[in-house]
């Protein structure tokens, strides 16, 4: 294991700690700690705080931030697969299709709200783009010869994806209705069916 991997193991175990027990924990000397800490803290995966401990100067802590939690197994895909198998048992596939209606629904009540006032493609696809990436879909726009495009290059709802097409289907129909009036939107590359990412293509409706 790295040094930087150990560092975030003791401070994931501990809390924040000082580079000095951290050096005495891996046996290393605390200038060393020190270089590792600041690498670890200009990737952001964690940062400082400095203690007033009695008299003298404040003591400086190192803590891990939110961004480190990506260096830990996340079971949350399991749970995705697991919860939509116990929707289907439960309530059949007719349940599980509600379900997906109501977050498509959220979601275009969400979106339409913040693309108020957007009446041109370019204006309402930087605002889905940015809306997309926030929750984690890395997404971006082009335009090709008048036509454009919004490419998500990752998918974070994979796994549910996989087990249940519906998702992709009910991400297509929000698209389309969001552009409804001003342009067509069609799937044109698909992670799902073994792209690199997905890529939707929204026409000008000719006038």
């Amino acid at each position: 294991m790295k040094t930087t991997d150990k560092i975030i193991q003791l401070l994931k175990l501990h809390g924040p700690l000082t580079a000095k027990t951290l050096a005495e924990e891996l046996a290393l000397t605390t200038m060393g700690v020190r270089q590792h800490l600041q690498a670890l803290e200009d990737a952001g995966d964690v940062d400082i705080e400095d203690r007033v401990e009695g008299r003298g100067r404040p003591t400086r802590y190192w803590g891990l931030t939110e961004q480190s939690r990506s260096h830990f197994a996340d079971r949350h895909e399991e749970l995705t697969v697991q919860l939509i198998d116990s929707v289907k048992m439960i309530f059949g596939d007719q349940g599980l299709d509600k379900l997906i209606d109501y977050r498509e629904q959220s979601a275009l009540v969400q979106y339409r709200a913040a693309m108020k006032g957007a009446t041109d493609i370019p204006t309402r696809l930087a605002i889905l783009a940015k809306l997309r990436s926030n929750e984690g879909y890395v997404a971006t726009m082009e335009q090709v010869d008048g036509v454009y495009f919004l490419l998500e290059n990752h998918c974070p709802i994979c796994a549910a994806a996989t087990k249940c097409l519906n998702f992709c289907r009910s991400e297509l129909q929000l698209f389309q209705q969001l552009f409804a009036d001003i342009a067509v939107v069609s799937r044109e590359e698909h992670i799902i069916e073994g792209a690199r990412r997905c890529a939707y293509k929204i026409e000008a409706i000719p006038h």
